[in-house]
């Protein structure tokens, strides 16, 4: 069975362009990114790793971590970085996982059963799958999976808003409604009545007796 949401993210040590880390200990207390290529050098990933590495003030502003993974070598990603720099103008200073082992894939899952990539002449097809994203929150559970096919580039537009609406429903009862953005308002838990949640939170705007929005607490 592959790994669900609020599964503990499985741990490893790696091998990465910020030397080798223990990925448990790497959280260290922060929300994290991970988020997987299929190979160094490919069109879609440079420009997904360029929108990353533009994003860089807005992972820390969230707490938030970020690192890569991809099936080639320490050395390898450290020269695609040049070209990711190049494309974005801003430097990848996030780290990047050597999964020539396939050790973290597996893992996480980002392999179908029984799928073997040739360790010879490896093309970007052989290994279309691996190409997900987590989102891990500090307790070291997955808060969030998403899989996308080779042909399609990540929004991570989208990912940053997940991660917000992560962040603002985290341990407090609350839930976002579809399209939802920063300092829109939340839906009030079923479980808190509406006169208790309006004690705690201000008015409650009933739009149906199980739907109930309040702003969003600063």
């Amino acid at each position: 069975m592959g790994l669900r949401i609020n599964d503990i993210a499985p741990d490893f040590t790696a091998n990465t362009t910020d030397g080798e880390i223990r990925f448990h200990d790497w959280l260290d207390g922060h929300y994290a990114i991970l988020f997987s290529h299929p190979r160094d050098f490919t069109p879609v990933c440079t420009t997904e790793f360029g929108s990353v590495a533009s994003l860089a003030a807005e992972w820390a502003k969230r707490n938030t971590k970020v690192i890569g993974v991809s099936v080639d070598s320490v050395e390898e990603h450290k020269k695609w970085k040049a070209d990711i720099e190049k494309l974005c103008g801003s430097p990848a200073t996030f780290p990047i996982i050597d999964d020539t082992s396939l050790t973290v894939s597996k893992a996480y899952d980002m392999l179908p059963a029984d799928y073997y990539l040739p360790q010879d002449g490896r093309t970007p097809a052989h290994s279309a799958t691996v190409r997900t994203v987590y989102i891990i929150g500090p307790d070291k559970k997955i808060r969030l999976t998403i899989s996308y096919p080779m042909s399609v580039g990540r929004n991570f537009s989208e990912i940053l808003r997940a991660l917000d609406a992560i962040q603002a429903t985290d341990g407090v009862p609350f839930a976002t409604p579809a399209n939802w953005q920063p300092g829109d308002n939340v839906i009030l838990a079923l479980s808190v009545p509406t006169e208790e949640g309006e004690k705690k939170f201000g008015t409650v705007d009933i739009k149906l007796p199980y739907l109930r929005f309040v702003k969003q607490p600063k």
